[in-house]
C-alpha cells in the first residue's frame, strides 16, 4: 500500500487526475478551473496536463455550465462541474432540479445523466454571504441526486472518483473550510474495486452514551466534541453520514439502539435541515430505545454572517458539547 499525506483539496486534484486518466470521456468544466487551476487551487495543474479540450475554462454562467454538462451527458461524456462558490449554485437550480435530476425517470431509465457538480460549500475561511452556504439539503429534497460529502483526504480521493464513475447525477459537496488540513490518503487501492462509499456512513468513533451524526465539515467538529467528552468521562460514538441522499438510516440507527441518545450537527440552519430528516428518520427507527429526545446543533435561521460573527454562527465545540450534556441528562 502507497500512503501518501496529502491536503483535502490536493486529494481531490489526485481523485480528478485518476478520473481523467481512466476515461477520456471525463472532462472538467468551470469558471477559472484552466490556467488559474480554480480559486481553491483544487484543479490546479490538470489543464497543462490534460489540455484545454477537457479542463474547460467557463463563462460566469452556472446555468450555462450545468445546462451545457446535461448536453454532453446525453452525447456520452461525463462531465465534472465545478461551481465556484456554494452561494453561486442558485442560477443553475432550475437545470439541477428540473432537468438534470428528472431526465432519467422521464425517459423511463433509457438515459442516464452521469454530471457531477462539484460544490465547495460551508463557512470558516472569513468570507461574506454567498461564498459560505450550506445548501446541501436544498438538492437532498429533490428526488434523481445523488447529495455527498467527505469529511477527509481519504474519502475525498475516493468518493470524487466513485462519483464520476456513477450512472447517476452527483452533487459533491466539499468542505472548503477543509481544504488544507491533511491526511493519509492510499492511492495504490482502485477505488472502483471497492465497496462504494457513496451510500454507506460510517462509524469512526466508537462511543457507548451518545451518538453523534455529522457530515463534511462538522465531522471534524463532532470528533473534537468526543475528545473533550471522553477527559470528562463520556463516551461519544461518531458516526459521518458521507451521504446525504440516498440517506443511510440503517447505519445511525444501529448506532442509536446501542447508545440511546443522538445529536445531530451540521453547519447549515438548523430549520428544515438534513438533522430535522435524521431525527424523524431515527425517532421512527429507535422509538422504544430512546432515552432522550433526539437533538440538532447547527447554524440559525438567518443570511450568513459577516466574518467577525461566523464563530458565533457555526456550531462549535461548546454548543455541540451543551447538546450532549443535555441529552445525558435528560
Amino acid at each position: 500500500m502507497s500512503t501518501q499525506r496529502m491536503t483535502f483539496a490536493k486529494a481531490i486534484n489526485a481523485g480528478l487526475r485518476a478520473a481523467l486518466e481512466r476515461d477520456p470521456k471525463v472532462l472538467l468544466m468551470g469558471e477559472d478551473i484552466g490556467a488559474l487551476g480554480g480559486v481553491f487551487r483544487v484543479t490546479d495543474g490538470l489543464a497543462k496536463d490534460f489540455g484545454t479540450d477537457r479542463v474547460v475554462d467557463t463563462p460566469l454562467a452556472e446555468s450555462g455550465i450545468v445546462g451545457t454538462a446535461i448536453g454532453l451527458a446525453l452525447r456520452g461524456y461525463r462531465p465534472v462541474c465545478e461551481i465556484q462558490f456554494d452561494g453561486f449554485i442558485f442560477p443553475a437550480f432550475d437545470q439541477i432540479t428540473t432537468q438534470l435530476s428528472k431526465m432519467h425517470y422521464r425517459s423511463r431509465g433509457r438515459l442516464n445523466l452521469p454530471v457531477v457538480i462539484r460544490v465547495p460549500f460551508g463557512g470558516g475561511i472569513g468570507a461574506v454571504e454567498h461564498h459560505s452556504e450550506s445548501p446541501e439539503v436544498l438538492f437532498a429534497h429533490t428526488a434523481g441526486l445523488r447529495v455527498v460529502s467527505p469529511s477527509d483526504p481519504q474519502d475525498a480521493y475516493t468518493m470524487i472518483q466513485q462519483a464520476v464513475a456513477s450512472p447517476d447525477p452527483v452533487m459533491f459537496f466539499e468542505p472548503k473550510g477543509r481544504y488544507w488540513e491533511k491526511g493519509d490518503v492510499d492511492t495504490d487501492a482502485d477505488p472502483l474495486a471497492a465497496d462504494s462509499v457513496l451510500d454507506g456512513a460510517r462509524v469512526l468513533r466508537p462511543g457507548t452514551d451518545v451518538t453523534l451524526v455529522a457530515h463534511g465539515p462538522t465531522v471534524a467538529t463532532a470528533l473534537r466534541v468526543a475528545e473533550a467528552a471522553a477527559a470528562e468521562g463520556r463516551s461519544v460514538e461518531v458516526v459521518d453520514l458521507r451521504t446525504i441522499s440516498p440517506l443511510d438510516i440503517t447505519t445511525v440507527a444501529e448506532s442509536v439502539r446501542r447508545t440511546g441518545r443522538c445529536v445531530v450537527v451540521h453547519e447549515a440552519p438548523v430549520l428544515y435541515g438534513t438533522g430535522a430528516e435524521v431525527a424523524a428518520r431515527v425517532t421512527e427507527e429507535c422509538f422504544y430505545h430512546l432515552e432522550a429526545p433526539v437533538l440538532r446543533v447547527g447554524g440559525f435561521h438567518t443570511p450568513y454572517p459577516v466574518a467577525k460573527l461566523e464563530h458565533e454562527y457555526l456550531p462549535g465545540l461548546d454548543r455541540v458539547l451543551d447538546a450532549v450534556d443535555r441529552v445525558l441528562a435528560a
